[in-house]
């Protein structure tokens, strides 16, 4: 009895400290004149509105893994003719892009670049307080290390909200190719070289996607990442080509969240990651599949549960993979999975998985830090944007948007055969048929064999709700605190 009134308790405690801080972001965006961009208009509209709009033309190459992902950002770099920018959260000079012998370091790599092109790199300049991570201190030593002996330029942002911070991960060759995603050029926290089959190597296996893009959406990275450039250094880089030509076949929109006050340039801030979320989960039928680091926001955590209590057709389903224990944040991400897993009660729409590695008898964890949403297999978003309000309000982030259902089928399709460990033939069927008969019985058997101490056989393994109250109150609160 004791234990049940503790957690009616918290549930309640833990709705009203959530219902606070929507109502303060809502006040926020309304005061900015942003409202619209955190409650689209129900319009049927897919895109984000606002600048930049969808630019038709482009090529998009997925790049699922740190492995697929260093080799040809190196290549890239390499063929460099006139400019290399960097954004990123942080990087390690010596991080090894290049594994087999020798290896390549983004240090060397950057100053043989930097002889004959314009290299730029712009870092967020690292926490205030030494409470995050990174320190201003290392970030300080990395730029150092960086240019001292070369002709790379080096520019760290500071202007960034309390307890904030600049996210993405950019990087623009030539104004004709960009590569935007959640990987970080940094083995800080983890290091990010991984490959789908994730063989376990006694340390955490890492999972992200990143993308590369070519044609007139190239143009929109180039532009936001010189503004930026120009904000903190007060130099104003070339103007990107007013047009660019056609690469391929893609329509895709370049969405970012810019918090108000921080540049000249969106002195209102620009919020359109969450608008771009809030539209496409909203027009959901039959399929939403959420790849994330953290699952925090309560906007979105509210249409997916809306959906699971009333689904638009009955095989309707929802499979969201996460970190099995995030950096920070676990008791929000525990208390939202809890609500979508008494939103849909008995009637096993809903499914919360990860993966670990595994060789053997032995598993290691393996890290979620991708930042992917698939919508119906017709709506596409990747970037650096987390779930939570730090993504949506007050981090600086960028991510690409696309309607196209081919592209949409095939990056699921490719994500699928990797963590279910099929062909894509396998998995090519019906979602709702995959997800019964594939997802959901291999992950709850991991989940058993897991408890009982056996070794697994699959990466894929359920992650399982919980509604204790560290889990249930804390997170809304830490989210007020610090997200607010």
């Amino acid at each position: 009895m004791t234990l049940d009134l503790i957690r009616v308790a918290d549930r309640i405690a833990g709705t009203a400290v959530e219902r606070l801080t929507s109502a303060h972001h809502a006040r926020r965006l309304g005061k900015l004149g942003r409202s619209a961009q955190r409650t689209p208009p129900d319009d049927g509209r897919l895109w984000a509105a606002g600048d930049p709009p969808p630019r038709a033309g482009n090529a998009v190459d997925l790049l699922i893994e740190g492995a697929a992902y260093f080799p040809m950002l190196e290549h890239a770099i390499r063929s460099a003719r006139r400019s290399v920018l960097i954004a990123g959260w942080c990087i390690t000079p010596e991080f090894a892009l290049i594994r087999y012998e020798p290896p390549v370091l983004l240090r060397e790599l950057l100053r043989e670049a930097a002889e004959s092109v314009d290299v730029r790199v712009l870092l967020w300049a690292g926490a205030p307080v030494p409470v995050f991570t990174p320190r201003r201190a290392s970030v300080r030593a990395a730029r150092d290390q960086l240019v001292r002996g070369t002709r790379i330029k080096v520019a760290l942002d500071s202007h960034e909200r309390p307890m904030h911070c600049h996210h993405e991960k950019l990087v623009v060759i030539d104004d004709e190719v960009a590569f935007v995603g959640g990987i970080d050029l940094t083995d800080l926290g983890g290091d990010r070289y991984d490959t789908p089959e994730h063989p376990a190597r006694g340390r955490m296996g890492w999972h992200d996607v990143a993308s590369r893009l070519r044609g007139p959406a190239v143009g929109d990275v180039g532009r936001h990442v010189a503004q930026r450039w120009q904000a903190v250094t007060g130099e104003r880089l070339e103007p990107q080509p007013a047009d660019v030509a056609s690469a391929g076949d893609v329509e895709l929109q370049i969405v970012r969240t810019v918090p108000e006050k921080l540049y000249d340039f969106a002195p209102r801030g620009e919020f359109r990651i969450i608008e771009a979320y809030l539209r496409a989960l909203r027009s959901a039928q039959h399929l939403v599949y959420l790849e994330n680091q953290f699952l925090w926001s309560p906007e979105i955590v509210n249409i997916l549960a809306d959906k699971l209590r009333r689904p638009p057709v009955d095989e309707f389903r929802v499979v969201i993979m996460l970190p099995g224990k995030p950096n920070t944040g676990e008791d929000d991400t525990r208390g939202q999975l809890a609500l979508l897993a008494e939103a849909d009660g008995d009637q096993r729409r809903f499914l919360a998985t990860t993966i670990r590695a595994r060789s053997g008898n032995t598993s290691d964890r393996v890290y979620i830090h991708a930042k992917v949403g698939i919508v119906d297999d017709r709506w596409l978003t990747l970037g650096s944007a987390n779930l939570n309000a730090h993504s949506f309000f007050n981090d600086t982030e960028v991510n690409l948007v696309t309607c196209n259902a081919a592209l949409g089928r095939d990056t699921r399709l490719r994500l699928w055969a990797a963590h279910l460990e099929r062909d894509i033939d396998e998995i090519a069927g019906h979602a709702t048929t995959v997800v019964d008969e594939l997802w959901r019985p291999i992950a709850a058997e991991q989940r058993e064999r897991r408890n009982r101490g056996e070794p697994l056989t699959h990466n894929l393994i359920e992650l399982r709700a919980t509604s204790r109250r560290s889990e249930r109150l804390l997170g809304p609160i830490q989210a007020l605190l610090v997200d607010g």
